[in-house]
């Protein structure tokens, strides 16, 4: 057997979920102790740094807000990947992924959207406009709040997976219009200023701080998404032994 067909083999094996449910009970105590630790760093960095000529000690917002709508992406990228595990590869995890997912990416995009809101009334004047990446963003919320109806809308788990599957991939393209919408339209937003072709525009004595908590709040992601995963795992072994009790009882 070749390099590439045993790590292949061996990634499958991971998506036992049995064996998935047993790495996840040993790793995820010390993935959440990891994501304290860096998000604590972080934050703690992020109020020691310096406050901005302009904003004030209003920026310190940015050290959340801006994570958590990094992560609202992320986390839609990642059902986008784990759809297409369903649809292509029939992944045996890839729709638990999505189904588990989902809930977290919602909060997370809210979250971005509350702060941005508290950021932009003292900087901007109002709580809210509909320029092209306050709107997309609330797009992607809504299609977070759609995918988790739709896991929940069907009692067939498989139909309830493709559909969601692809209604998430469709979906996908709100990702690069949240990403682009500063430099295709003439946004009220700001534009990016950490990830650029010309680097930063923030000095390091904010970026680091704000790095630090994109890691942390990341680190928070992964965790809750695999306690997520393997609670939607053991709900689906407990849904199939009742059914099968239920069946012996009604024969």
């Amino acid at each position: 057997m070749s390099e590439t067909a045993a790590t292949s083999s061996k990634l499958w094996d991971l998506a036992n979920p049995t064996r998935f449910v047993a790495l996840v009970d040993r790793f995820v105590p010390w993935l959440a102790l990891l994501s304290a630790i860096v998000l604590a760093a972080g934050l703690g960095l992020a109020f020691a740094a310096p406050e901005d000529y302009q904003q004030g000690i209003t920026v310190r917002i940015m050290y959340i807000h801006v994570p958590f709508a990094w992560l609202s992406m992320m986390c839609y990228s990642i059902m986008a990947l784990s759809s297409l595990g369903t649809l292509v590869w029939r992944h045996p995890l890839a729709d638990v992924s999505v189904k588990s997912a989902a809930p977290i990416g919602a909060v997370f995009t809210l979250l971005a959207l509350a702060t941005g809101s508290i950021w932009g009334k003292p900087m901007w004047g109002t709580w809210w406009v509909w320029d092209a990446r306050l709107t997309s963003v609330f797009v992607l919320f809504l299609m977070y709040l759609g995918i988790i109806a739709l896991t929940r809308a069907l009692d067939d788990p498989g139909k309830s997976a493709r559909a969601a599957a692809i209604v998430t991939l469709v979906g996908f393209i709100n990702i690069p219009i949240i990403k682009f919408s500063v430099d295709w339209w003439n946004t009220l937003h700001q534009p990016a200023s950490v990830i650029r072709l010309d680097g930063p525009t923030i000095h390091s004595s904010m970026l680091w701080p704000l790095l630090i908590c994109a890691v942390g709040f990341s680190l928070v992601f992964f965790t809750l998404h695999l306690m997520a995963m393997r609670t939607e795992i053991w709900r689906r072994r407990v849904s199939a032994m009742r059914k099968i009790a239920a069946r012996e009882a009604g024969r």
